[in-house]
């Protein structure tokens, strides 16, 4: 059975030491999460995460869901109660505004404890996240009529959320979608088509689901400039709230999945059923991607969960594990061989794994404030900063998280060995549903072309430029410092290479732009590399000042060191790789005719 401990001190310390969120206790929410109050808050959520949520994940990948005749669909056994404790606990809307039901808290606090959540059972927690994404679109875009008839209960939890984009035949390229919405009259549309790849689409832990569907209205312009978001409940809703019969949407069929067994994947059908639009006719993508950005930095949450889970199952298993001798003398010799955790082949896994959790931790809890900061700050300048910094890093934490995720599940079943590949010690599962977290909300190629092909351009390069400064800002101030030295300089030769990188893609991209979406994928990853870098050397920076002051846990803060130092050595080298593939160009990746292959 596997084991899961929510890592509630590494979390304090990114979130209290090095992100020091208390001096933004001006911003809505932050004073109302105390010291004290983070920390009980953490600690309820570990308790939930690994008492409530954990041991369900394996009966969820075993049993999954079931799809009845009627159309109707069952969750595995024991989901309804945990659904329920999560909803009846207020985590659905920790960060919700308060005038629908929620607490108003931070994002940040919401992301922290969301990784717990989803490191114990992923497949379960697809279900709020949808909700939750289903809620900012409405909060965003939503009349104030919307906002009250759906928010409070979507925020309880009584009914849940979906986005229903994909079709069979169209799945990023939405301006083929075919799913049409004809007016009524009464403001309502009739909504017709097919939608696949439905996470949570269709269950019975809800009264009702909520869905939001792209559709074209009749007589919209073709394309995505003719696409319209529609609210479509499972069952029609009057005016006072009251749930009434059943609309015209049914689950025609679940996916049959390599993973998240848990949650039902639907392909939904739509036959002129009630719908309502939300935001402005042929603005649905506008509005429908204010939902994706959320479920872009939740998916990137979920590769971050299940390496963290991952890890800590392998960590697990090679103190227990006895084969081999150390190379440098026996290190338990009463026993006939050492526990494999002594080999330097599994410290390398294991010091991989702990080096890109730790720092994609403190990534995604980064990301978490600056949308904190761009949502709910009075400063406008502030806001901008951080509205630039949360659209140029969502790229980069789904797509270099998620695949970094996966990366580290199939690590740790290494160090499993041929126990890692049968079902019993439940490493298959972590990398079956880590698998999904690269490809859906955008594959992440996708996410590679709108971080080289977008954000690096928009307004004329400002969040870029900005992130190149904050980074080269932090190892100039910290050159003279021979303590940060081994951090400070492998860190700086990364940002080097982006930076070389970066106007490598301004001189060649333009005139050929092939070599941008030849550059695009390693790109990414040598952003995330410096952004991964850039978060060791915050904390490297935190645990020396707090050792110095005889402050915090001396044993936490010592490892922090040798970690970061690892990464610095051992991880930020592969910057020069990724420069060297982008300068490469496009003519050899692009040089056989499409017969030829």
């Amino acid at each position: 059975m596997p084991i899961y401990q929510a890592p509630v001190r590494d979390t304090l310390f990114v979130i209290r030491d090095v992100l020091n969120y208390q001096r933004y206790d001006n911003l809505a929410g932050f004073a109302d999460a105390s010291p004290d109050i983070l920390e009980a808050i953490l600690g309820e959520g570990a308790k939930l995460a690994e008492n409530v949520l954990h041991p369900l994940n394996r009966v969820g990948d075993e049993e999954g869901c079931k799809r009845h005749d009627d159309g109707s669909v069952t969750v595995p056994k024991g989901f309804h109660e945990a659904y329920k404790q999560y909803c009846e606990g207020g985590w659905m809307g920790l960060s919700a505004p308060e005038e629908f039901g929620g607490q108003n808290l931070p994002y940040l606090l919401h992301s922290a404890v969301g990784e717990y959540f989803s490191s114990a059972n992923m497949a379960l927690m697809m279900y709020p996240g949808l909700t939750q994404g289903a809620i900012a679109a409405i909060i965003t875009h939503g009349t104030d009529e919307q906002k009250q008839k759906w928010l409070p209960r979507m925020i309880e939890g009584t009914w849940t959320g979906t986005m229903n984009l994909t079709e069979p035949h169209c799945g990023t390229d939405l301006g083929l979608l075919r799913s049409k919405a004809v007016p009524t009259g009464n403001g309502s549309y009739k909504i017709s088509g097919q939608k696949i790849f439905i996470s949570a689409g269709e269950h019975d832990m809800s009264e009702n689901i909520v869905h939001l569907v792209l559709a074209r209205i009749e007589g919209a312009p073709e394309g995505v400039k003719g696409i319209s978001l529609f609210i479509v409940p499972k069952y029609k809703v009057d005016d006072a709230g009251t749930v009434g019969e059943a609309n015209g949407v049914s689950c025609g069929s679940l996916e049959e999945k390599m993973g998240i067994h848990g949650n039902s994947t639907c392909v939904m059908n739509y036959d002129e059923a009630e719908g309502f639009l939300i935001g402005a006719e042929n603005g649905g993508l506008k509005a429908m991607f204010t939902m994706m950005n959320e479920a872009r930095l939740g998916v990137g949450l979920q590769g971050l969960s299940i390496g963290e889970a991952a890890y800590q199952n392998a960590v697990a298993y090679a103190r227990e594990r006895l084969q081999g001798r150390s190379l440098t003398g026996a290190k338990e010799p009463e026993k006939k061989a050492d526990p494999i955790i002594v080999h330097p082949d599994i410290r390398r896994k294991l010091m991989t794994m702990r080096a890109i959790n730790e720092s994609g931790r403190a990534l995604l809890l980064w990301t978490a404030l600056q949308s904190d900061i761009a949502h709910r700050s009075d400063d406008e300048n502030a806001r901008q900063i951080a509205d630039d910094l949360l659209a140029l890093m969502t790229p980069v934490v789904k797509g270099v998280l998620t695949d970094k995720g996966f990366d580290i599940a199939v690590m740790a079943q290494q160090v499993f060995g041929g126990h890692g590949y049968i079902e019993e010690h439940g490493m298959s599962q972590f990398v079956r549903d880590a698998r999904i977290a690269m490809i859906y909300e955008g594959a992440n190629g996708i996410q590679a072309l709108d971080l080289v092909g977008r954000k690096l351009a928009l307004n004329g390069g400002r969040a870029v430029q900005a992130f190149f400064k904050e980074v080269g800002d932090f190892c100039e101030e910290n050159r003279s410092d021979e303590n940060m030295a081994p951090y400070t300089k492998s860190l700086k030769k990364g940002l080097n290479d982006l930076q070389a990188a970066t106007m490598w893609l301004m001189q060649n991209a333009m005139q050929k732009p092939d070599n941008a979406g030849a550059a695009s994928y390693d790109y990414m990853h040598l952003f995330g590399l410096v952004a991964l870098g850039y978060m060791w050397g915050r904390m490297v920076k935190t645990a020396q000042a707090q050792l110095a002051a005889g402050e915090g846990d001396k044993d936490m803060l010592e490892q922090k060191l040798v970690v970061g130092r690892f990464y610095m050595e051992r991880i930020m080298p592969e910057s020069a790789a990724h420069l060297a593939r982008i300068s490469s160009g496009s003519d050899t990746m692009m040089g056989l005719a499409a017969e030829a292959f």
